[in-house]
């Protein structure tokens, strides 16, 4: 992360993003009269939040508030980015979508409770996952792109086709009870231009800065987080008020606390002139732990085989402790990453037996397959797939998380 400076004062309103439509219906006008009285937007202010594309990367825990308060105010325009299919663990904090969406697709889910609020907007769904190969083309139909994913490969390929497409962005990040939120947009006005590597140059090592589905997140955390997001989105559209282009806001919600510090552009970083291979350039597991884990990996089914036939296997568990107390495999002894990591909890690890390694979807414990064969165990392997891959292959009544 490049280092942020104390927070200043903002650097004063930026030019509105958007032309204001030819005119308001009287039924808009009955709508979105709230807004119509707040000098700031009044009818002109309207008029560009109808005339306005926007597009809402994913329609999970972020992009549900998100889409539903941009419906709310009258964008004319929302385009969605979702390939998945609602799951029961989303309803936790994916409020666009209920229990009888478990099982559909998230774009058309988050379609329909769009127009019932308001069947004025033009839903344009975009079933595909972002890539290379189609990121600047789809980002230059928008006027503004809203970025609430939740992996940095996704995060930094965002960032650059906007800085090819010319396009400004809303960054949002959830974690446990922590978000943040940015605007960034490399082309903006007076040489005010940043981006999303002015704030971290280089990913951070795989495994180091856990997902959401890893480590967790309060659901109404993407309530605050979501709506400070839609706040910048109209800001911007219609030109009022300060923008935190050039700021990064964070919010505590165990000390109920927000601050704001100033972020500078990286004197160091290379511009960015085309997109490249996310996936390798993030790294989901580390080289290390990549060459660690090959031909040394056990699959779900050839796991349970071994236990079968009564093969004497050390399971580790390398969860965290709220992770073990939601399920573990029977017989497994919890040893969390960051014991086996620090070398705190090596002399705990069997040397007289073969060790299996396991974690919640594999990417930890092939981290600690590199540490061991480091620290010279020569008889370790890990679960591909981790426990959620038992619970699919193996153990369906086993709970997931």
């Amino acid at each position: 992360m490049s280092a942020p400076t104390s927070a200043s004062a903002p650097l004063g309103p930026l030019p509105p993003l958007v032309d204001p439509a030819a005119e308001l219906s009287r039924e808009e006008v009955a709508r979105y009269s709230r807004h119509l009285i707040i000098p700031n937007v009044g009818v002109t202010g309207q008029k560009r939040i109808k005339n306005a594309k926007v597009l809402v990367i994913g329609a999970g825990g972020l992009g549900s508030p998100t889409l539903l308060y941009l419906a709310a105010a009258g964008v004319g325009t929302i385009g969605i980015v979702e390939f998945d299919e609602v799951e029961e663990s989303n309803l936790q904090r994916q409020v666009i979508h209920g229990r009888s969406d478990v099982g559909r697709p998230k774009a058309h889910s988050a379609r329909e409770k769009i127009l019932e609020i308001n069947d004025r907007v033009d839903v344009r769904l975009h079933e595909l996952r972002l890539d290379n190969t189609n990121a600047v083309e789809l980002f230059a139909q928008y006027d503004l792109i809203l970025d609430g994913t939740d992996n940095f490969a996704t995060r930094y390929l965002v960032n650059d086709a906007a800085i090819l497409a010319g396009k400004p962005y809303v960054w949002g990040s959830i974690y446990r009870f922590e978000g943040q939120v940015s605007v960034f947009w490399e082309a903006a006005p007076d040489g005010r231009g940043l981006n999303y590597r002015d704030l971290y140059p280089e990913a951070p090592p795989p495994g180091m800065v856990p997902s959401c589905a890893e480590g967790g997140v309060l659901g109404v955390l993407c309530a605050s987080i979501g709506s400070i997001m839609a706040t910048e989105a109209i800001k911007l559209i219609t030109g009022i008020g300060e923008s935190l282009l050039g700021r990064l806001m964070i919010y505590d919600a165990l000390a109920m606390t927000y601050r704001t510090v100033r972020l500078r552009r990286d004197p160091g970083r290379v511009p960015v002139t085309e997109l490249v291979d996310y996936d390798a350039f993030c790294g989901v597991v580390s080289d290390e732990a990549r060459a660690a884990a090959s031909g040394a990996t056990l699959t779900a089914p050839e796991l349970a085989e071994l236990i079968d036939a009564g093969k004497d296997i050390a399971l580790i568990d390398v969860r965290e402790p709220v992770e073990w107390d939601i399920v573990h495999l029977p017989g497994a002894t919890l040893i969390p990453k960051d014991r086996i990591l620090s070398g705190e909890a090596l002399a705990e690890l069997p040397q007289d037996r073969p060790i299996t390694l396991y974690c919640k979807t594999g990417i930890r414990s092939a981290e600690v397959l590199a540490a061991l064969e480091r620290a010279g165990f020569a008889d370790a392997t890990h679960l591909q797939g981790g426990i959620v891959a038992w619970a699919h292959q193996v153990d369906p009544s086993m709970p997931t998380y």
